[in-house]
């Protein structure tokens, strides 16, 4: 046996670390900051008289007060916590595109000359980045098709967002922004299509797939009216299923007078072989920070993209970065357009590295990438469906693209063991719990992998190892799995209520003000 084939021997750290605010004794100090000469503190005065009344604290903030030595073991010990991409082998988190990013982009964006950019700067001082940036779009303009991009959103679902702003200005400036007052989408698109949709107020109409894995093209037909907007729509969705019929679904809306956005987060399997202009979409969005390698970050930074047609041009989320044959600048004069998404304009250390990362591929180097990871994606699910227990619905028979969504129901009827289980016993095995799939569940027990284009044959075969033992256990000590994890940081298992339960656990502060009004 081979040791891609066999359970890895993994124990995380398990630190009974207390949270930063709780650490420290007074009149401890890791840094001691001089004190300003007297001929600047003449000149100045005290911060007590520079700063208004209103923002002067009553007593001053209760903070850690630690020693260099004291921080930096603090840090060290949650980050021995803590799996992430460089540590493990992260194909589980299927539409998150948990690909390896190249770490002469983290040299990159670590100079100084980055680092030290403040978005106030006169925009002379910053030619540099905006040069990045223009030329930015304007790769992002050939790889969509499309006319114009804007660099503005924070991240994808941010991008969506403003493509949604930009299907209202549209019909708006047409006369019949009352009358298009409904959005189409699917079940199996991200949820941030009909959240943006709703949160700006339109009808959402939703599409659930046929038989063969891809939306009901009869159900389309039957939803668009005079009262289109637009259509929302992923392709393939995170089933992994292209839809061939795409085409069809854009000119049916484009017959009734709608829009057609192409949700492109997650671009990985058709870099290079298809773009969203030439199937004849009016709008995509790109998350910089999944197909174009720059990471995650924990809910941050990200950066989005929003490219649409030379139609909607006008409308795109301000300011642009332009340049007028002698410098880059900022355009702000742009009367038609939604708007500032955001306080100033993307996160230039995430763009930079997408900038790096195209420039570094060049076009058949882009188009390899969509080329591996369906190669790697294919090879995985033929491993895996070779594990009793582990099923693929929909379109069965049919290839899936870079990605797919798995089914552990044989598993559970009959073990009792559930995804949810199988999610928390891999962490015992050293990889990253795992992406199941948005709610509703419309695969049940549903398990997403993607092994995108930077694991090798023997990190998929490690991969599907460990998932071959699991389902083992779950036959011969299914407590062992139902009692997971064991050898993670995480010793308990999070109860799902109270992340859903405003009584239990409010997750932003609107929510618990909705909980306090009860």
């Amino acid at each position: 046996m081979g040791y891609q084939e066999r359970k890895r021997d993994f124990h995380e750290a398990r630190w009974d670390e207390p949270i930063i605010m709780e650490l420290g004794s007074p009149g401890e100090r890791g840094v001691l900051v001089p004190k300003a000469d007297p001929r600047v503190a003449k000149a100045a005065g005290t911060v007590e008289d520079l700063l208004p009344a209103g923002l002067k604290r009553k007593k001053a903030p209760k903070l850690p007060e630690m020693s260099q030595m004291q921080v930096l073991r603090h840090y060290m010990r949650l980050s021995q916590e803590t799996i992430g991409t460089d540590i493990n082998i992260d194909i589980g988190l299927g539409t998150c595109t948990m690909k390896y990013s190249p770490k002469v982009n983290e040299q990159l964006v670590r100079s100084e000359k980055l680092q030290e950019l403040h978005p106030c700067q006169d925009e002379s001082t910053v030619q540099g980045i905006l040069e990045i940036m223009y030329r930015e779009a304007e790769y992002l303009k050939a790889i969509s098709g499309m006319a114009k991009v804007s660099l503005q959103p924070s991240g994808g679902t941010q991008a969506i967002f403003a493509n949604v702003e930009t299907i209202r200005a549209y019909h708006e400036a047409r006369g019949e922004g009352q009358q298009r007052n409904e959005i189409i989408t699917t079940i199996l698109s991200h949820p941030g299509n009909p959240g943006a949709a709703a949160t700006l107020g339109y009808k959402v109409i939703t599409l659930y797939p046929d038989e063969n894995g891809i939306p009901d093209i009869e159900a389309l037909k039957a939803a668009v009216s005079e009262h289109t907007a637009a259509l929302m729509i992923t392709n393939p969705e995170d089933t992994g299923i292209y839809n061939e019929k795409i085409r069809e679904f854009v000119d049916i809306v484009h017959e009734a007078g709608g829009l057609c956005v192409y949700d492109q987060a997650n671009l990985n399997g058709l870099f290079g072989l298809t773009r969203a202009r030439d199937a004849g979409f009016d709008m995509c969005h790109y998350n910089l920070h999944k197909s174009f390698s720059s990471p995650h970050g924990c809910q941050g930074p990200g950066a989005g993209a929003q490219c649409v047609s030379e139609e909607l041009a006008k409308y795109v989320a301000a300011p642009t970065v332009e340049f007028d044959g002698e410098k880059y600048y900022l355009d702000y004069q742009r009367p038609d357009s939604i708007g500032k998404l955001r306080k100033f304009y993307g996160v230039p250390a995430v763009l930079v590295r997408a900038y790096a990362y195209i420039r570094s591929l060049g076009p058949d180097g882009i188009k390899q990438i969509a080329e591996l990871a369906i190669l790697n994606n294919n090879y995985m699910l033929k491993k895996l469906l070779e594990i009793d227990g582990l099923s693929m619905p929909m379109a069965e028979g049919k290839y899936r693209l870079e990605q797919a969504r798995l089914s552990w129901k044989k598993l559970t009827d009959e073990t009792g063991v559930t995804t949810d289980d199988i999610c928390r016993r891999i962490v015992d095995y050293g990889f990253q719990d795992y992406f199941a799939s948005h709610h509703p569940r419309i695969i049940p027990e549903p398990f997403t992998p993607e092994p995108v284009e930077t694991y090798s044959k023997d990190d998929i075969d490690e991969f599907v190892a460990a998932f071959k033992a699991i389902a083992e256990e779950a036959r011969t000590n299914p407590e062992i799995v139902k009692t997971a994890p064991h050898n993670a940081a995480l010793a308990t298992q999070i109860q799902e209520e109270y992340l859903t339960e405003w009584e239990k656990f409010a997750t932003t502060w609107r929510g618990y003000l909705k909980y306090v009004k009860k």
